[in-house]
């Protein structure tokens, strides 16, 4: 039983929680794979930076459904929705594919109920999962490809990449430092404005100095505009993720990158920026990306 404080006694303060550590893991991690992905951007043609797209985001893709399903196999279901994923990432290099495939994954998921000898109900929750996660990563990453595709493409795509990861930066280091109120607490305890502020103004920096460097095209209210609506949908994207995460109780999606988690983890502010700046380009700026 529980007893109530005596007068004047002062409840206990709770234990700050201790710093993270830190792990060189993550710095070796992107020694690695930095490289690599600088060198397919730069040098490759856009589809083979597409097929990395592809393998990145069916990584993702596996780690969503084992959250959905709980550990449990439903290997048909995952496989048609790995292929109708793929299917819509490279649709940007043949865009009439693209709905003929999200048509066949369609018919395929609501098929699997006929051959299967789970509960009906069980199969159909599973089946708009599975479409779910097709649709979720597959319209979110698809702007990657199409952006590669664009005059400019690969420097377009290095500035979205650099700026989301400075605004990812820029939020981590000045959150742990610095915050001290909660923006998300029953989602994402660790996140802060402060830390968003951080982000801001590292996605701000980070914006400035690739136009000065080797964007020359993006105007001064281009680099503005994009660093805070990289930074909001950068957030909102990892928040959205954090609250799947949540709601089945783990931390990382996965340990496929070591120091990072899972692939889903690492892809989760990136869902959302691309999209963003894809359309921001193509429909408000005044790059000439268009010929």
């Amino acid at each position: 039983m529980q007893h109530a404080n005596t007068a004047g006694q002062q409840p206990a303060s709770p234990t700050p929680a201790a710093a993270p550590r830190f792990d060189p893991r993550r710095i070796y991690t992107v020694l690695v794979l930095a490289p690599l992905l600088y060198a397919v951007i730069r040098y490759l043609p856009p589809l083979v930076f597409s097929s990395v797209v592809v393998l990145a985001g069916a990584l993702a893709l596996f780690e969503f459904y084992r959250l959905c399903f709980s550990g449990h196999s439903h290997s048909w279901l995952i496989g048609i929705g790995l292929t109708g994923f793929a299917a819509v990432i490279l649709g940007a290099h043949q865009p009439g594919i693209v709905v003929p495939s999200l048509l066949a994954t369609l018919i395929g998921i609501i098929s699997v109920p006929l051959f299967s000898r789970a509960p009906l109900e069980e199969s159909l929750k599973n089946g708009a999962m599975t479409l779910f996660g097709v649709l979720y990563l597959g319209l979110t990453l698809g702007p990657l490809s199409m952006t590669r595709l664009l005059p400019l493409g690969e420097w377009l795509i290095f500035f979205l990449l650099l700026v989301t990861w400075a605004s990812d930066t820029g939020a981590y280091y000045v959150g742990t430092l610095y915050g001290r109120h909660r923006l998300a607490p029953t989602i994402s305890p660790k996140k802060t404005y402060e830390g968003l502020v951080g982000g801001l103004i590292g996605a701000i920096l980070a914006a400035y100095a690739i136009r000065w460097w080797f964007l020359p095209e993006l105007s001064g209210l281009d680099c503005l505009v994009l660093a805070t609506l990289l930074t909001i949908t950068g957030l909102w994207g990892d928040l959205t993720e954090s609250a799947m995460k949540r709601s089945v109780g783990i931390k990382d999606s996965g340990g496929i990158l070591p120091g990072h988690g899972g692939m889903l983890d690492r892809l989760d502010s990136l869902l959302f920026t691309a999209p963003a700046f894809y359309y921001y380009i193509t429909m408000v700026s005044r790059l000439r990306v268009i010929e």
